[in-house]
């Protein structure tokens, strides 16, 4: 049995966590200082991990690659099962020509561009994230907002600004769902407490977005739709996260959100020519002026509705058991790792949920939605490989990250650092938030920030008497505001609206929005952290 030391380098614990936290410096200086792809910069921070799993803690190498490989295998399964299947959903509506009746149906929703913005880039940007994430959302909102007629910059600024509130139960709740598995806390428990943190978000990001469309006069004139779409939002993925599903927290949030914009009178009153001149500088795309028979129309939206009600079924207490019981546990081989306290971590024994994981679900929903979309089956399975194929670097990127956390959790690395860190004791849930933030802003990803610091968060929350839920959540609470500057971001969101090479030009726009929203979210986790806005935890 290996077990842990929080102190193997000369007994010091500043000196450990400075070794310790080697790794995820090499990361992030080869991600943010050096511009180094992410697949790369997170094979040479899991060789780090490695050698400083082996070298400064004593783990034998044995046990040291196990857990590595047991990471790579949680990232495969289910993170990236999850979107595979989703994104081999979305290029099949696009194969099928499916996805563009879409785009024609939400801009017949309304003529005024500030509550195209809400629908495209907060409501189906949101079922996008729900659905897929990993910058998928931006890309696509901003494209059909340029094809509306927005000007590319504009386009590309509201997409990313959008992409906030649903980033953290994006892909079928995957980074929740990280997070949990890498804190060893349980999923509800985490999925709970940021349902409670990121609607507060989402209260404001829609009032944000028509400021950016058409500043002071796109917040007088439609702030009620904003604010009803928001808040029927919000309360949607609180409802969903804390006494539903995680998994269908962003699902049911963006239809809630498009289904009370709709319903607001004033969003359906046509815009002013002013406003159109103003709002609509780029060029409006002929393909929107199409009319699509209904039945088409029904068949581009079938996808999304098929998602949602296999899901629904699987929380069926019936079926949910049914799916539960498939599910394998096994104790993970050549590995055999104790805490400081000698107790054996969780980390030896390995869930495999092999059909109630939600990349299973949506997997079966595919094969539903080719039948009716129309998409034979050789057609499917071409479309599911070359979704791998897109997904190569992603799935190199994601795999190795995970090894990278597993090496560091089960070595002792994160603890080390955890009880370093939890020496800023009061502060520490200020600073919580902000390292996920840097965290996602530097590697582009909720799931990744939350596989490198979930455990720290939890430790640094035990030695400093804070709860480690609550803190554990802030992580990806805070992280999902680094998403709009992070490099790959602004990268895609350039690529997808033809400003290549632009990025610093998005960056200085978004910077302010994702800072200020920041400073909420911190305060708004020392509230929480304290008898003011302690009441609001569960």
């Amino acid at each position: 049995m290996y077990v842990q030391e929080l102190e193997p380098v000369a007994g010091s614990l500043g000196l450990s966590a400075l070794v310790a936290a080697l790794p995820l410096v090499i990361v992030l200086v080869l991600l943010g200082g050096v511009r180094m792809k992410a697949h790369l910069a997170g094979l040479i921070g899991l060789l780090a991990a490695v050698l400083v799993a082996c070298l400064a803690y004593g783990m034998p190498l044995d046990q040291t690659l196990s857990s590595g490989v047991q990471g790579a295998v949680f990232g495969l399964f289910p993170i990236m099962w999850i979107v595979i299947n989703a994104l081999w959903v979305y290029r099949m509506t696009v194969r099928t020509r499916h996805f563009d009746v879409l785009r024609r149906s939400f801009g017949r929703l309304s003529d005024d561009p500030r509550i195209q913005a809400l629908v495209i880039a907060f409501c189906f940007g949101a079922l996008l994230e729900a659905l897929a994430g990993f910058g998928a959302p931006v890309a696509i909102s901003a494209v059909m907002l340029v094809a509306l007629g927005f000007d590319p910059v504009r386009a590309a600024v509201v997409a990313l600004v959008a992409n906030t509130a649903p980033v953290a139960f994006g892909a079928m709740g995957t980074p929740v769902v990280t997070l949990a598995q890498v804190t060893g806390l349980p999923l509800d428990s985490v999925a709970s407490v940021v349902g409670r943190q990121t609607p507060l978000l989402a209260l404001v990001v829609p009032l944000v977005l028509v400021w950016l469309v058409d500043g002071r006069r796109g917040l007088r004139e439609t702030w009620v739709p904003a604010l009803v779409c928001g808040v029927a939002f919000a309360v949607a993925q609180f409802v969903a996260s804390n006494y539903v599903s995680a998994q269908l927290a962003d699902i049911g949030a963006a239809l809630a959100g498009a289904g009370a914009l709709v319903a607001v009178p004033r969003s359906r009153v046509p815009a002013t020519e002013s406003v159109r001149a103003s709002v609509l500088t780029g060029a409006r795309s002929e393909e929107l002026d199409e009319e699509d028979p209904r039945g088409e129309v029904v068949r581009a939206y079938a996808p999304y509705a098929l998602i949602v009600a296999i899901f629904s079924v699987a929380q069926i207490p019936a079926v949910k058991d049914w799916l539960a019981g498939a599910t394998q546990t096994y104790d993970w081989p050549f590995l055999d790792v104790a805490g400081p306290d000698g107790e054996p971590v969780g980390g030896n024994v390995f869930t495999w949920p092999i059909v109630s994981t939600g990349g299973t679900l949506v997997l079966i929903a595919g094969v539903f939605t080719a039948a009716v979309i129309g998409v034979r089956a050789g057609v499917a399975v071409k479309e599911w490989l070359a979704t791998v194929h897109e997904l190569r670097f992603a799935i190199l990127t994601v795999t190795s990250v995970l090894a990278l956390a597993y090496v560091m959790n089960l070595s002792g690395q994160a603890a080390t650092i955890g009880h370093f860190v939890a020496a800023a004791g009061a502060g520490l849930a200020f600073l919580s938030p902000v390292l996920g933030w840097f965290g996602v802003a530097v590697s582009g990803s909720d799931t990744s920030s939350n596989a490198l610091f979930g455990a720290l968060q939890v430790t640094a929350a035990q030695q400093s008497g804070l709860s480690p839920e609550l803190l554990a959540a802030a992580n990806s609470s805070g992280g999902v505001l680094g998403k709009m500057i992070s490099p790959q971001n602004l990268t895609i969101a350039c690529a997808a609206v033809g400003l290549a090479g632009r990025e610093g030009d998005l960056l200085r726009k978004v910077l302010p929005w994702s800072l200020g929203l920041l400073l909420v979210m911190c305060l708004v986790v020392v509230g929480q952290s304290t008898a003011v806005l302690g009441w609001m935890l569960p």
